[in-house]
């Protein structure tokens, strides 16, 4: 029987093993944050895995990627070292930024993750001037640069879709819509509601809304979008419907929805989702599955570890990098 999707066994597998190491990686750094290891805020990705893994792999290795703060799931998709990551949440010299950026602030330029920005919107400008870089070297490369819904608000939102379509600038602008900025629904935050991509007409940007809890659907708009912006013809704007499962933050109580809410959102897991498809289709028996899980599993707690045992940042490090 023919697959009505083109995708192999070895990427079945290696999708699954992305999004099962972004699961673990974040149940495992809550656990120290509640452990007063983690230092500052931490904002966990999960339940919006597919969104990662079905759009960072398409890229290419001289292509962008700049976030928000809810940035690990992203990290660990281009390939960011998660032992880095995690020492970077603990605040340890062996952090991809030396342990002084914590959670928020995860970069690796030699994979060209140019980071999770704290400031709501702040990575969209940014966005626009990497894309105008690439146009401007006359490369050949694209930027992907993630928000979520809260970020719609913001003026450099505006800004910045008007300048790239002007401009013709190759950025993909890639929506998280999870539907929840903060503790407020976006039904009562913006006039588009769950249909934010409209947005993107005003600027004459295509754009296209996609089941964020599917890995496939996210691969497969993100190719077409790659297509476009690499063909020179502007920006394009994905609207991801996803959603967290956990709080906005780990200080977030999540009194503001019903656990019927969570509930009905779980039973479209990204992960169980695409196991299940994994399984019908014959690409992976529930043996190989489970080995997988086992492998993640090890793969976490060496992650723990390296975190937990690294050196904290030398004092004469705090005047390293710092402009006078």
């Amino acid at each position: 029987m023919e697959l009505a999707v083109d995708i192999d066994k070895n990427q079945v597998a290696d999708y699954y093993r992305q999004m099962l190491m972004i699961r673990r990686f974040e149940e495992a750094a809550g656990r120290l944050y509640l452990q007063g290891l983690v230092r500052g805020f931490l904002h966990l990705y999960i339940g919006e895995e597919a969104v990662a893994v079905g759009a960072i792999p398409v890229l290419d290795v001289q292509d962008y990627v700049i976030t928000h703060y809810r940035d690990h799931g992203h990290a660990l998709a281009r390939g960011v070292d998660p032992k880095a990551v995690m020492a970077e949440l603990c605040g340890k010299a062996t952090g991809t930024s030396g342990g002084k950026g914590g959670s928020m602030h995860i970069f690796d330029v030699s994979r060209h993750f140019m980071g999770g920005h704290a400031i709501v919107g702040g990575q969209l400008p940014i966005a626009t001037g990497l894309a105008l870089a690439i146009k401007q070297r006359g490369g050949d490369g694209a930027v992907m640069c993630f928000f979520g819904d809260g970020a719609v608000n913001e003026g450099e939102f505006h800004e910045s879709l008007n300048l790239a379509s002007l401009w013709k600038l190759p950025v993909i602008f890639f929506l998280e819509n999870n539907l929840y900025g903060m503790g407020s629904h976006v039904d009562k935050t913006h006039a588009a509601g769950r249909d934010i991509y409209v947005s993107a007409e005003y600027y004459k940007i295509p754009a296209v809304q996609i089941d964020g809890m599917d890995l496939l659907a996210v691969r497969e708009a993100t190719a077409e979008a790659l297509k476009k912006v690499r063909s020179g013809s502007g920006p394009v704007f994905l609207e991801a419907m996803t959603y967290r499962f956990r709080g906005h933050s780990m200080a977030d109580p999540v009194a503001y929805r019903e656990t019927s809410e969570v509930e009905e959102w779980r039973v479209n897991d990204p992960i169980e989702r695409f196991k299940s498809f994994s399984l019908a289709e014959g690409l992976m028996s529930e043996d190989e599955l489970a080995q997988i899980d086992r492998e993640v599993i090890e793969t976490i707690e060496e992650v723990v570890e390296f975190a937990k045992n690294s050196p904290e940042p030398e004092l004469d490090s705090l005047w390293d990098n710092v402009y006078a």
